[in-house]
């Protein structure tokens, strides 16, 4: 099945780069491009996409609050967003991915991996190392998030569950997880997919920021 993307950057040669590198893989398109996000929500009122590439500093409307629009749609035809970041100086990353994000890159990534990343995000997955997601979320949460909110939500999970979306929170990995709780990496994935479903989260990198804003796992810790 062919991936359906659009670009959204304010720098035409990035479009155009992120451009040829796409459009020689035989199951990827690029189906549209936008230099800021307002351009950008406009194109995907009337192009379907799977994958949106958002870059997050550009006029007239950022990525972040673009991403927040785009995926405030409950229809499950959305698409996915992965943003666009230089890490360790771009706060924005965070917001991003409090904004339902499916997680980013930086601008400078090489090829291999930006196709890499589209693939996995179209695919229903997050791109985010779990380390990475922690170390971002650690620099950031204390100025960029409200204090912590009780969720009733919570209240729905398994023991079980709640000991795992405390170990995805801490940075760990399903194969890392599986081995503190000596259980198999299938069973792992399985309480993820629940914990997701139970707490309406599309992946783990939404479930780690959930984690934050209701005070499971506080910065630094």
């Amino acid at each position: 099945m062919t991936i359906r993307v659009v670009l959204v950057d304010d720098q035409e040669l990035v479009r155009a780069g992120f451009r040829m590198v796409l459009g020689a893989q035989p199951d990827i398109e690029v189906v549209g491009e936008a230099g800021d996000g307002a351009a950008a929500l406009a194109l995907l009122d009337r192009v379907a996409a799977d994958v949106v590439v958002m870059d997050l500093r550009m006029p007239l409307l950022d990525g972040v609050e673009a991403t927040r629009r785009l995926l405030a749609d409950p229809s499950p035809d959305r698409p996915r967003v992965l943003a666009l970041t230089t890490f360790d100086t771009d706060e924005d990353a965070f917001a991003a991915l409090h904004a339902g994000a499916s997680g980013f890159l930086l601008k400078n990534v090489p090829p291999e991996d930006l196709l890499t990343a589209i693939r996995v995000v179209a695919s229903g997955d997050s791109v985010v190392a779990p380390r990475v997601t922690r170390r971002l979320l650690d620099r950031f949460a204390g100025e960029l998030t409200a204090p912590p909110r009780p969720d009733t939500r919570l209240g729905t999970l398994t023991e079980r569950e709640h000991q795992v979306l405390l170990l995805v929170a801490e940075g760990l990995s399903n194969a890392e997880i599986a081995e503190r709780l000596v259980v198999a990496e299938a069973t792992v994935k399985t309480h993820i997919g629940r914990i997701l479903t139970k707490l309406d989260l599309r992946d783990r990198v939404q479930a780690v920021v959930f984690a934050y804003e209701t005070g499971l796992v506080r910065p630094g810790t």
